[in-house]
């Protein structure tokens, strides 16, 4: 009766625990070994049971939290109504979405299941994520559309208008496709002189619309280009996919040319046929809007050149006949007369001004030549060219003056030198001659009666000085010499 009744968490433990334990006390004992993992063995063997078990699934949920970090590798959350789920997408994966996915999106997933370590946490690891329900270039193509709308890329007011008769024209598709040969046999059959540059570009795969709006700008650039016409044959959308990059947008819109979009068919619609300034349906459509047929055009002029032609005529008849009713009016009879008088009476007086005229303008010319030659006379380039020669030739003279005057005070101040140091006192003192002075220095000693026995005097020599003290003397009436002593 017990087993038919839910009990409790906890009682139906210990229930079980009492029935395991009176099935352990009837049955023998076993040795048993208990095996011990650590966190990172434990989280290691769940990664590889997850990845082993799984591989590769796909996975049906809602987008949150989705968010695309500098290093270019995307986080998300997927969920429904029971659950959620971690996601990542590295870059390699995330650079080949062809829309923007975001929050509140359901989306279909391709990846590995497999555990962040670090964190405990299982995940996804996705490698492709396509919109629940339309496809993603379909997605793509919407998403893009609306945002260069909102940035009025696509604005009717903004849009070129093509030429008249287009002298250069270019083109911008692939060498390999049908749509050149479609464009060169109609402008050929059309306008067989027009002028075509040629820049070759991949419509299709990798890199494709990179290559085509190089190659608008490329042509864009060139002188005397008045239209570029960018295309290809028809195909599915992920063959047109290159005319939906928005590279190729920004390179239609930035063009200075006006350029028709003929991509695919006429049901295929692109961003391109959006940007440019003209769609055409097709490629050969494009080479027909291009240019008017030259017959056409040349019939288009002969009707307009007719149209000038009587209009013409019948306005120059018109006033013919309103001259003729005007010269048969009463008051208008004289009217040719009196108008070649007045005529006549014009030429005589132009002629007579013109005269005057010339008259005046030769005395204006007569004295114009008068005040020429004074004032070349004047000019200062001749005077200050004569000033310069006087210049010139006064410095010459003066600087000789000088230079002889110099040479001669020169020979007179060593004249005046000589004889100077002919009379000077130390000149004689070198030839061996002394002066002696008396004791203070007072005077001179020229007479032996002016000094006394035991007087200091003082002898000047070539070199030197000598004190000395008089010994002996001897007046003048006698030739005796002086004897000093050296003190």
């Amino acid at each position: 009766m017990a087993e038919l009744v839910d009990l409790p968490f906890d009682d139906h433990a210990h229930a079980t625990s009492d029935i395991q334990l009176s099935k352990a006390s009837l049955s023998p004992a076993k040795p048993t070994t208990r095996r011990i993992f650590t966190v990172t063995e434990l989280t290691s063997e769940v990664r590889e049971l997850l990845e082993t078990t799984y591989g590769e699934i796909w996975i049906d949920g809602e987008l949150s939290n989705y968010r695309r970090w500098r290093t270019g590798h995307v986080y998300f959350t997927l969920k429904d109504a029971g659950a959620q789920l971690k996601g990542v997408m590295f870059r390699s994966a995330v650079r080949h979405l062809r829309f923007t996915p975001d929050d509140g999106m359901r989306v279909i997933v391709r990846g590995r299941l497999s555990v962040y370590e670090p964190k405990g946490e299982y995940q996804v690891v996705c490698e492709h994520i396509e919109p629940h329900g339309v496809g993603a270039l379909q997605l793509a193509f919407e998403q893009l559309k609306r945002r260069l709308e909102l940035e009025g890329l696509f604005d009717p007011s903004s849009k070129q208008s093509l030429p008249t008769l287009p002298r250069k024209i270019g083109i911008v598709t692939s060498m390999d496709g049908a749509a050149l040969r479609d464009i060169i046999h109609i402008l050929g059959r059309r306008y067989p002189n027009v002028h075509l540059v040629i820049r070759p570009a991949h419509v299709q795969g990798e890199g494709a619309g990179n290559d085509i709006a190089q190659a608008l700008n490329q042509i864009a650039e060139l002188s005397g280009v008045d239209v570029i016409i960018v295309g290809r044959g028809g195909g599915s959308i992920e063959d047109l996919w290159a005319f939906n990059e928005e590279v190729v947008a920004r390179a239609i819109v930035a063009s200075t040319v006006p350029i028709i979009s003929a991509v695919g068919h006429e049901t295929d619609f692109t961003i391109a046929d959006f940007a440019a300034d003209l769609r055409a349906p097709t490629p050969s459509a494009a080479a027909e809007l291009v240019v008017t047929r030259k017959d056409e055009f040349r019939a288009q002029i002969d009707r307009m050149r007719e149209r000038l032609r009587n209009g013409a005529s019948m306005r120059i008849h018109s006033k013919q006949a309103r001259v003729r009713s005007l010269e048969q009016r009463p008051g208008l009879a004289a009217w040719p007369t009196r108008l070649a008088l007045t005529g006549r009476r014009a030429v005589d007086l132009s002629y007579g001004l013109s005269r005057t005229t010339r008259r005046f303008v030769g005395r204006v010319q007569r004295r114009y030549h008068e005040l020429r030659l004074r004032l070349e006379g004047r000019d200062l380039r001749r005077t200050v060219g004569a000033i310069t020669t006087r210049l010139t030739l006064s410095k010459g003279r003066l600087t000789r003056e000088i230079t002889r005057h110099l040479s001669e005070r020169r020979e007179s101040l060593v004249a005046l030198a000589g004889r100077l140091e002919n009379l000077s006192p130390l000149g004689v003192l070198g030839r061996g001659y002394a002066v002696c002075w008396n004791s203070d220095r007072s005077g001179i000693v020229s007479d032996a009666s002016l000094v006394e026995k035991g007087d200091a005097v003082h002898v000047t020599l070539h070199r030197g000085e000598l004190g000395c003290k008089v010994i002996t003397m001897k007046r003048p009436s006698a030739s005796t010499e002086i004897r000093t002593s050296k003190e």
